[in-house]
């Protein structure tokens, strides 16, 4: 129960890790609030959330809007009293595409969900947190250890979110905040799923040959999956990691190292 008596906000909650996050959460004894612009998503998770004795509020909210944003912040603190923690984990991915053609605006775009939403929000609740000696902890990705062609404007963002993290951990410590990323790398839920599908048909093999294919590159030979990594992100909000800020930790089952 790292997180018994806590309260954690959770941006981008939808089946995959925003579930995890809250899953864990809930596990370690927080109630939390549900973040996202799909009210039907927030409603299944606080569901499940629920069944562990837990609380769940849900607040639609579009994380690019400041007046949604404040709206989230009031209905936090009117449901619980208090915030202890907040997981930036809503994204946008951009184009794949080269960033010799890629759109600025679809750039611009991607910036504003991925790393702008992700300040304005902490600027709101620091507030909170630094009264609680909160944490926050950014949802990164492993982007960040390659070069890959057409991935360069997903890189350019979070690159962008990992320089944001370790600056506002120096502008918060002070006040008792903790400020740390996770970084995942593949993530064994529906959508790589169904890429993995995708890609079985056209090759023309398996999707368990795609799987394994994908495997071999990962030193423990499996895709993590979401509950793995917000074992992670549970661990950064919680006490036990008190005195760790400014930080990105890397959970991508020895995919890359760092």
């Amino acid at each position: 129960m790292m997180l018994n008596g806590k309260v954690v906000v959770i941006s981008g909650v939808g089946p995959g890790l925003g579930r995890g996050i809250a899953m864990q959460c809930a596990r370690a004894g927080a109630d939390v609030v549900l973040a996202a612009r799909t009210e039907s998503r927030l409603s299944d998770v606080a569901k499940e959330v629920s069944a562990t004795g837990r609380r769940a509020v849900t607040v639609p909210t579009d994380i690019t809007d400041d007046t949604a944003c404040e709206h989230l912040v009031a209905a936090s603190l009117d449901a619980f009293g208090r915030i202890d923690g907040l997981v930036n984990n809503a994204f946008a991915m951009p184009p794949l595409t080269d960033l010799a053609t890629v759109e600025l605006d679809e750039v611009r775009r991607s910036f504003e969900t991925n790393v702008v939403a992700a300040l304005r929000l902490t600027r709101l609740f620091a507030p909170e947190l630094s009264g609680a000696a909160g944490s926050v902890v950014m949802i990164n990705s492993a982007v960040l250890r390659h070069s890959r062609r057409t991935f360069g404007a997903y890189k350019m963002a979070k690159a962008s979110l990992l320089a944001l993290a370790q600056s506002l951990s120096t502008e918060l410590g002070p006040r008792g905040v903790r400020v740390n990323s996770v970084a995942p790398g593949y993530i064994w839920a529906d959508n790589l799923e169904w890429y993995f599908d995708y890609l079985a048909g056209q090759r023309g093999v398996s999707p368990a040959e795609i799987y394994e294919e994908a495997a071999s590159t990962v030193d423990l030979r499996r895709l993590p999956e979401p509950g793995e990594i917000a074992d992670a992100v549970t661990f950064l909000l919680s006490p036990m990691a008190r005195a760790i800020t400014g930080q990105c930790l890397d959970v991508n089952g020895g995919e890359y190292h760092h």
